[in-house]
């Protein structure tokens, strides 16, 4: 007898909502009806959002590495 029954699939694992009636084992298909794809979480911060009209040059790195303080 084919049954239906509902159930999310989450972290590799699938959890039934329901039990199967009369069945202790048996082979399944499952049919993923929808996908929900996990939220990213949204940026603070963006690329480039702090340039300005200037592009760095090797000079602006070299006194940057010039300037590290070692805090002890």
């Amino acid at each position: 007898m084919l049954q239906s029954i509902k159930g999310v699939y989450k972290k590799g694992k699938v959890e039934f909502t329901e039990l199967p009636l009369d069945i202790s084992e048996s082979i399944v298909i499952v049919t993923f009806l929808e996908s929900k794809r996990p939220q990213q979480p949204q940026q603070i911060m963006q690329f480039g959002m702090f340039s300005g009209n200037q592009q760095s040059t090797e000079a602006d790195f070299q006194i940057a590495e010039s300037c590290v303080v070692i805090n002890l």
